[in-house]
């Protein structure tokens, strides 16, 4: 199935509610997982459906209630149609709020948390080592970014370690690489959380094809501070 026929189809709402006879409905799950906006109509669908079960079982429940209540006398049956009414229009206003509303919302959320993140580049290339001057990164507080870093390969280390240091001492291992990757152009994410000050990465080269940062040389200390802007 591909996507013109899904649409003609509107296989995304059948599937959800159970419609789609077993062929289609395993050729539109091969599809729909490689489909970005037919996984995004599922979603949506799925969502609407789960809403107005919801509140279709707690009219049922306030019917059923109603009916086990008491008789007040034929007097009273004329309020019924008061009570219905209103009760059924809040229920279509409902539904077509979720039609026009939270639909799009649940489709918008979907397509946000799907989406490629973009993160704020910043170049540490030309960044000094082992000295006492290093560029600022201006981001805001929680807001991951990313760093360009040129790694000093040299060939008698076969393996090499990137390690970040925070402002509070904490370390960790960002990740390791070959004299192969080592040649190129590393991108490097940095979360600071709520850290703001001084960062540094530390590159360690190792002889042997599994590298220890205890056992190995550091080639390179790249300093960087994070200020948080408001």
């Amino acid at each position: 199935m591909d996507h013109e026929e899904a649409v003609r189809l509107q296989a995304a709402v059948k599937y959800v509610l159970g419609e789609l006879p077993q062929a289609e409905r395993d050729s539109f799950e091969e599809h729909y997982f490689d489909c970005a906006k037919c996984a995004l109509d599922v979603r949506a669908a799925a969502a609407f459906t789960d809403n107005a079960r919801n509140m279709l079982c707690q009219e049922a429940r306030e019917a059923a209630s109603q009916a086990a209540a008491p008789a007040g006398g034929k007097w009273l049956a004329w309020l019924k149609p008061i009570v219905a009414v209103p009760a059924v229009a809040a229920l279509l206003i409902a539904l077509v709020y979720q039609s026009l509303v939270s639909v799009p919302h649940w489709k918008t959320a979907a397509r946000e948390a799907s989406a490629p993140r973009v993160l704020p580049m910043y170049s540490l290339i030309s960044a000094n080592t082992r000295g006492p001057d290093s560029q600022t990164i201006r981001v805001r507080a929680g807001e991951p970014f990313g760093v360009y870093l040129d790694i000093p390969a040299d060939a008698s280390y076969r393996a090499y370690v990137l390690k970040l240091e925070d402002p509070a001492g904490h370390s960790v291992i960002l990740r390791t690489l070959t004299y192969e990757e080592a040649q190129k152009t590393q991108v490097v994410e940095v979360n600071p959380g709520s850290r703001a000050g001084a960062y540094q990465l530390v590159v360690f080269g190792s002889t042997g094809p599994e590298s220890e940062p205890a056992k190995a040389t550091v080639l390179a200390e790249v300093k960087f501070s994070v200020e948080f802007s408001h």
